[in-house]
């Protein structure tokens, strides 16, 4: 009941709005049709649209695709962290190529610093300032885990984040009313809230962009790790791989055996953050050891 109430409570806030309209809002915005129940014609005029809000709003012209899944391909991804120096070059890309806001340095990416032969997380750090790696320490970096069994889309009331066939969760921003349900319900803290509409100068905004991936996310909305949807289903690797300068990262389709990913799961023992919770996580760890 008082789920309900509350979720009642988010939603009448969400749409108080359409009372009185702002310059930034258009009624459009608010009637728009869940991601999953629009045409290819309505979702072709919602992309335009958004390109158009966009260049007004920031000052760039971007291009905003609806890139799918491809039948066939289930994503993984793992992190070695024998070779992981702490260098946090990936959670900088990860800011940069999902166009975060510039003022809170927003990444999906945490890296903690842990102690040698320490599991406890709490513990880890993630506002480390030293030169690294430091003696003694270990690097763990966080993101979504895109679990096979996530609880954070189970509790969305208005259904604006789900699973893909290709195993990424992901939110339909235009329909999420901010109830920060989700995020409640992450065990690992991967999700994050837009307090202010995002800040990014015109020529720091990452162009190349997908509805339900890195375009800019408006005020007031959930956001989260996409494993950079708009690169990774066209065959290019996450940017946060692509940054990193040890060869940490190992991304691809698990369903092929041939792929880098699947020959680390085969040949390296590997371990899931929280297994106990029963999320089933497709981000996976290894020691070379």
């Amino acid at each position: 009941m008082l789920g309900a109430t509350l979720g009642a409570a988010a939603f009448a806030r969400a749409m108080a709005p359409l009372a009185e309209l702002t310059e930034s809002t258009s009624v459009a915005e608010f009637m728009q049709k869940h991601y999953r129940e629009l045409s290819r014609d309505e979702m072709h005029k919602v992309l335009r649209r958004l390109e158009g809000e966009t260049e007004r709003r920031y000052g760039r012209e971007v291009t905003i695709r609806d890139v799918r899944p491809t039948p066939g391909v289930q994503f993984a991804y793992a992190l070695n962290l024998s070779v992981c120096i702490g260098c946090r070059q990936c959670a900088e890309a990860c800011h940069q190529e999902n166009n975060h806001d510039r003022a809170t340095h927003n990444s999906y990416i945490r890296v903690l610093e842990m102690e040698n032969g320490s599991n406890d997380m709490e513990r880890g750090r993630t506002d480390y300032d030293h030169a690294v790696p430091a003696p003694g320490k270990f690097y763990m970096p966080v993101q979504c885990q895109q679990c096979e069994n996530p609880p954070c889309t189970k509790v969305c009331p208005v259904e604006a984040t789900w699973q893909e066939p290709d195993g990424i969760v992901v939110v339909d921003y235009n329909w999420c009313i901010g109830c920060r349900y989700c995020e409640a319900a992450c065990p690992y803290h991967a999700r994050r809230f837009n307090w202010e509409r995002p800040v990014v100068p015109a020529d720091e905004i990452n162009p190349d962009q997908a509805y339900l991936s890195n375009r800019i996310r408006p005020q007031g909305v959930v956001e989260k790790c996409t494993f950079c949807l708009h690169r990774t289903r066209e065959g290019r690797l996450p940017a946060c791989l692509e940054a990193c300068p040890t060869g940490a990262r190992v991304f691809g389709n698990v369903l092929d055996p041939d792929s880098d990913i699947r020959w680390v799961l085969e040949n390296k023992r590997v371990f899931v953050l929280k297994e106990e919770l029963g999320t089933q996580p497709r981000f996976f760890y290894f020691f070379d050891v």
